[in-house]
């Protein structure tokens, strides 16, 4: 977990007061907490460059740990004890109903802005009817895929996950009695935290079987649909994806991918840009598509997700921290960050604009991902959803780990779930 670290929050602070800077008049010093994946922390400093300029203002960066569940307990306990030494906090598109109440309530500040932005990614992040978050980007994943070695195999894009299994294993085969020892057919992320949450919601609700908890509460995991999407992806642990898979999350899968030791990948809009940097072995021999189905029924399904962007009310620089905010939500800064970190924009203009197409040719191709996104079951469980998804992922790794089968732990969860539910979300 990260300390937080007074001391190292403040040194042009301290450098202004022993006179070995000069800060301008009336500037305010915001100290901004995020996780982050990839390059994304380093392009934070390109993206807030031109507010900082008219503004007079700087940001400090306070780098979080890459895993969203560690993030939000740490937000937690920092809001909880009131801290004022943190300004703006980066969030979970999941997140708004539990934290609303210690965030600056937007709605006014951005009046102007919100039209400019999915309807959807605003209604995310409104609870209470109050604005307390801005979205900075969205997010859903895909199938990253080897085009050489499809080629090579005279394979398709799998449409379903049992192509997926079937092509995973001859390429993976192939490449191995070829002399390519390490390749796997498959990687993803299968550590018990959050984002074996969203692959898992992936998994069942392409075979059909539901969100977890549906929209109107109904408590829907428990049935033979999610099963059988729980038996599949066991199956691959061991045969097409590493034993290691159940420890991965996000840049682990990544790390096996972009060293050319995977024939495809599930990863976030992030990892694009990155596969195709020169340090990488897949740079020009990938692309994406979306997630497969499991049923023609279930069809394809992505998780929703996105960052954005909360003002906390123990700030002491509101003024300078909601300007911040804006700017970061706006068609400015979320084109720079489109174009430095390959990220979805919510202003729906930038999905015309031909710079960032030019730039980052993902961003009007994922419109089809996007169109497959599902959200988490936050809004029905409201504050407890991360009990609620702590359960689920719990009951799932058990199960890829061979911990009790699909059928039994989904019926202790769905007891579970039954017994939280009782006792009020």
């Amino acid at each position: 977990m990260t300390k937080f670290n007074r001391g190292a929050l403040r040194p042009a602070l301290i450098a202004a007061l022993m006179g070995c800077a000069a800060l301008p008049a009336m500037a305010d010093e915001l100290f901004y907490v995020a996780g982050g994946v990839g390059k994304q922390a380093e392009n934070f400093k390109e993206i807030v460059k031109p507010w900082e300029e008219r503004t007079g203002h700087t940001v400090t960066l306070v780098p979080m740990p890459n895993s969203s569940s560690d993030q939000f307990a740490q937000y937690r306990l920092w809001l909880a004890a009131g801290t004022t030494d943190v300004d703006l906090y980066q969030t979970d598109v999941i997140w708004a109903p539990q934290l609303s109440d210690y965030f600056v309530d937007l709605t006014e500040a951005a009046k102007d802005i919100v039209p400019q932005h999915f309807p959807s990614v605003i209604e995310s992040q409104t609870a209470g009817g109050k604005l307390v978050a801005l979205p900075l980007f969205t997010d859903a994943p895909a199938l990253y895929y080897r085009t050489d070695l499809l080629e090579k195999y005279g394979k398709e894009v799998p449409k379903t996950w049992a192509e997926l299994t079937e092509t995973a294993k001859l390429i993976q085969d192939g490449e191995r009695a070829a002399g390519q020892a390490d390749i796997w057919g498959y990687v993803w992320q299968g550590n018990a935290y959050e984002g074996l949450t969203c692959d898992a919601l992936e998994w069942i609700k392409s075979f059909g079987g539901g969100q977890i908890i549906e929209a109107d509460g109904t408590i829907s995991v428990n049935n033979e649909h999610a099963v059988q999407a729980l038996d599949m992806a066991k199956s691959w642990v061991g045969t097409i994806s590493p034993e290691g898979v159940l420890a991965h999350k996000e840049e682990d899968a990544r790390g096996v991918w972009q060293t050319g030791n995977a024939v495809f990948m599930r990863n976030w809009p992030y990892a694009f840009g990155l596969s195709g940097g020169d340090d990488s072995a897949v740079k020009g021999k990938f692309d994406v598509a979306p997630l497969p189905a499991g049923t023609a029924e279930g069809g394809s399904a992505a998780t929703l997700g996105g960052w954005n962007v909360a003002v906390s009310k123990f700030s002491t620089k509101q003024e300078a921290a909601i300007d911040l905010a804006l700017y970061l939500a706006s068609a400015e800064g979320q084109k720079r960050r489109s174009m430095l970190d390959s990220q979805l924009p919510t202003v729906m203009a930038l999905y015309d604009d031909a710079e960032i197409a030019t730039a980052v040719p993902i961003v009007p191709r994922w419109k089809d991902i996007f169109a497959n996104a599902v959200p988490r079951p936050s809004g029905p469980t409201k504050g407890k959803y991360n009990e609620v998804s702590a359960r689920f992922w719990s009951a799932v790794h058990d199960t890829l780990s061979g911990t009790g089968t699909a059928a039994e732990n989904l019926e202790l969860l769905e007891l579970d779930l039954s017994d939280m539910q009782g006792s009020g979300w």
